[in-house]
């Protein structure tokens, strides 16, 4: 069994226990055999405490382990495992000693969990069951209190009653709570007094002196402390900073600087200028020192207003109506300031209003003339003779001096210049005849000035409205041409007219249609009259036709019906057009315009078809003609220019093109060693239409031309595939003129060649060739 023994202040018991599986075997080479037996050991542990922060030079001594087992022999090893095993804290495998080798500090981490084990030092094999205990870090006093949310900022109402409570504060201490009192915190003033206190056990900061007022002072900063140990001598301490404002409260009435404003306006202001300022002070701030002006009293109520300018807390007086220094001379007025949110709790202090008055002197202005209307307003008929006098209009001096007047109009608001007025008498009337289709309203500016100072002009509005009268005639609303069909009906509706007029009648417009007189027995059509400022145009027979006549051309007489009667007459065109049986117009004769009537979708899509059918047609037609005008190509005559002219002698003429298959320069490597050239084939044969076949072996210039000849037609890679022939020139005034074959290609009939018999005997040898002499023996 283990024992135990601690260091200072710790005790430790410790009980071994082998759980039921531990067993003991003896080695079989002794020869003797030993039962397997249960050993009940345990470890005990009672918790234990190791003081933090400690600070001597040699380790500190936590405490020792020891097995019953252990003989002092140094043959059991102990050994230590767990949180900070071998950092912390160390044994001593032999003795069993634990010591701490590191300061230990219980806000970092106040316990360690450890397990200790037994070891036959030899083998290894452990001798006890691993057990585990608790090393607890004992608390000292070594962290002050700290307010971890400071420097604070508080505000309390000013003229607030004893114990109002500001703020609460917290100092945090990290020593342990639970043990002793190295957490137990208290709390003191050291600044602030007598203005505030604090509660030494909840920390709540609270007013201590009534009736502090914000006008006087505003800021405070106060210090409270707070210190552990229950506040007893030798604890820590730490402190912090308060600073508190006093909010402000309604607790100061308005008051005006002045008992009595003067002021002065010109008579000329107009409404709504500002006469000038006034303000009453107030002690408060924000909403407390909003103050409501009004004017409560005064002769000056009717012609000024005062309103309140939130920003500055100004009173501002303005103009209500136009002045007149002519009639008054000087208002009074009594204004009020009072504020306009009250707390019942400082009404004692009231009132929280205050009165002043104010003087408004009007001074004298050379005032321009006075119409004695703001604006006239005039009806005259358009048919109103020239010089009618339309109004009187009328205008005075305001100022005492009572100055003549003379009138005038403004020059740009009568640009057609339909009115005069009197320069004296002030009668305005027309000089130009008035045309309301023209012009129905007409805005004219009167002016009035001063004999003695033509500086001051007074000016009026003058509305003219042009009445209407029945002067212009009904038209038909737009040229109207339509059509018939030729086999129409009678009674078909040809064509719906309508007609227009400048005039604007009060009980709007009324026209009457019928036939023109000359037109009333109109055979072919008739009128009727919808009674809805419109009428129809029906046919009175059938069976019209173009031959016969192609337009008709309808007089239309139009009535306006009102007094004086206007009447006109309008021509409706109507053309004859062939129609299909639903009522489409096919055609109409050479004069008409576009048909009215639309076509249907299909007609126009089959009449688009024939067009493109026509067209196809022609191209093709002319694409053929033209194929046979140009003369056929064989793929030689095609391919002319890649096509190679062989001669073999003096020139063959057009038939040596016809001596190359120009297939063979094409490909090239279908032609094999052994068979004879296809390209020579043609010239062999146009040759032998001419001139009998001779063995290779004949004599002379020409055998030796023609063994060469077959040598590369053997030969499908003798150079070169193709040829330039040279023929020198024979001068200027050759019978034969050129040799060349080209264009000859332009007749494909044979040619003539009997005149190389007159050219002598250089061309004898062309001659025999193409038969113009019969030979008396072989060529070759």
């Amino acid at each position: 069994m283990f024992s135990v023994s601690l260091g200072i202040l710790s005790t430790l018991v410790l009980v071994m226990t082998v759980p039921p599986s531990w067993s003991e075997e003896q080695d079989p080479g002794d020869g003797a055999e030993e039962t397997l037996r249960r050993v009940k050991r345990g470890w005990v542990w009672n918790q234990f405490f190791v003081l933090e922060e400690y600070t001597g030079l040699e380790p500190l001594y936590i405490g020792k382990l020891h097995s019953d087992m252990d003989r002092g022999d140094g043959s059991i090893k102990y050994i230590l495992s767990g949180e900070g095993a071998g950092t912390v804290f160390t044994i001593d495998d032999v003795t069993g000693d634990i010591h701490a080798v590191q300061r230990l500090d219980r806000e970092v981490k106040a316990q360690y969990v450890l397990r200790a084990q037994a070891l036959q030092r030899q083998t290894g094999r452990p001798l006890e069951p691993e057990s585990e205990f608790i090393v607890k870090i004992q608390d000292i006093n070594d962290n002050e209190p700290k307010f971890l949310d400071g420097p604070y900022q508080a505000t309390v109402p000013e003229m607030s009653e004893i114990g109002t409570s500001v703020i609460q504060l917290t100092a945090t201490d990290a020593d342990d709570p639970t043990y002793g009192n190295s957490a137990r915190v208290v709390y003191s003033i050291l600044q602030g007094q007598p203005y505030f206190s604090v509660e030494p056990q909840t920390g709540i900061v609270r007013v201590s002196l009534p009736d502090m007022d914000r006008e006087v002072r505003e800021d405070y900063q106060i210090v409270i402390q707070a210190k552990d140990m229950g506040g007893q001598l030798g604890g820590l301490a730490g402190t912090t900073t308060v600073n508190i404002t006093l909010s402000d409260v309604n607790d100061n009435p308005p008051r005006f600087t002045q008992r009595l404003y003067q002021m002065s306006v010109p008579e000329s202001a107009p409404v709504g200028s500002v006469v000038g300022r006034i303000r009453a002070k107030d002690r408060d701030e924000g909403i407390n020192a909003a103050v409501k002006y009004s004017i409560i009293d005064g002769d000056g109520r009717d012609c000024f207003h005062i309103s309140t300018d939130p920003t500055n807390q100004f009173g501002i007086i303005t103009v209500k109506k136009r002045l007149d220094f002519e009639t008054k001379r000087s208002h009074t007025l009594k204004v009020e300031g009072a504020n306009t949110q009250l707390d019942p709790r400082f009404l004692s202090l009231g009132p929280f209003s205050d009165v002043t008055i104010v003087h408004i002197s009007v001074e004298d202005v050379d005032e321009p003339p006075l119409f004695d209307a703001p604006a006239y307003f005039v009806e005259v008929p358009e048919d109103a003779e020239v010089g009618t006098a339309l109004k009187m209009a009328y205008a005075r001096d305001p100022d005492a001096a009572n100055n003549s007047i003379r009138y005038s109009i403004e020059k740009t608001s009568d640009p057609g210049k339909y009115f005069y007025i009197d320069i004296t008498s002030g009668a305005l009337m027309t000089v130009r005849p008035l045309d309301r289709e023209e012009v129905a309203w007409h805005n004219v500016t009167l002016l009035a000035m001063e004999m003695n100072n033509p500086s001051q002009i007074g000016s009026v509005s003058v509305t003219v409205k042009v009445l209407d009268v029945n002067d212009n005639p009904p038209q038909l609303a737009q040229y109207y041409e339509a059509f018939v069909c030729e086999n129409a009906k009678a009674g078909q509706l040809v064509q719906t007219v309508t007609a227009v007029d400048l005039d604007d009648p009060l009980g709007g417009q009324h026209f009457y249609y019928s036939l023109a007189p000359e037109a009333a027995n109109n055979p072919n059509f008739t009128l009727r009259d919808n009674q809805d400022n419109s009428a129809w145009i029906l046919t009175r027979r059938g069976g019209f036709s173009q031959r016969d006549q192609s337009i008709y051309r309808l007089p239309i007489f139009i009535s306006d019906g009102q007094k004086p009667v206007q009447t006109s007459t309008g021509t409706l065109t109507v053309r004859v057009c062939s129609c299909d049986g639903g009522g489409t117009v096919i055609s109409c004769n050479a004069e008409a315009y576009a048909l009215p009537a639309s076509l249907s979708r299909g007609a126009l899509i089959a009449i688009l078809a024939c067009v493109f059918v026509l067209l196809v047609m022609t191209l093709l037609v002319l694409s053929l003609r033209s194929h046979r005008k140009k003369p056929y190509l064989c793929d030689e005559e095609e391919n002319v220019h890649e096509n190679i002219v062989r001669y073999d002698d003096e020139g063959g003429g057009e038939e040596d093109t016809e001596a190359f298959d120009i297939a063979a320069m094409w490909n090239p490597r279908e032609v094999h060693l052994g068979r004879i050239r296809q390209d020579m084939v043609p010239e062999i044969e146009s040759l032998s239409r001419h001139v009998p076949q001779v063995p290779v072996s004949g004599g002379g210039v020409h055998g030796y031309v023609l063994a060469k000849l077959f040598e590369a037609d053997l030969d499908p890679c003798a150079p070169p595939y193709d040829s330039l022939q040279t023929y020198a020139y024979e001068g200027e005034g050759s019978v034969a003129d050129s040799l060349s074959s080209l264009q000859s290609a332009t007749s494909n009939g044979d040619h003539d060649y009997d005149y190389l018999s007159d050219w002598g005997p250089r061309f004898r040898k062309l001659a025999e060739m193409y038969g113009a002499l019969e030979a008396s023996g072989p060529l070759w």
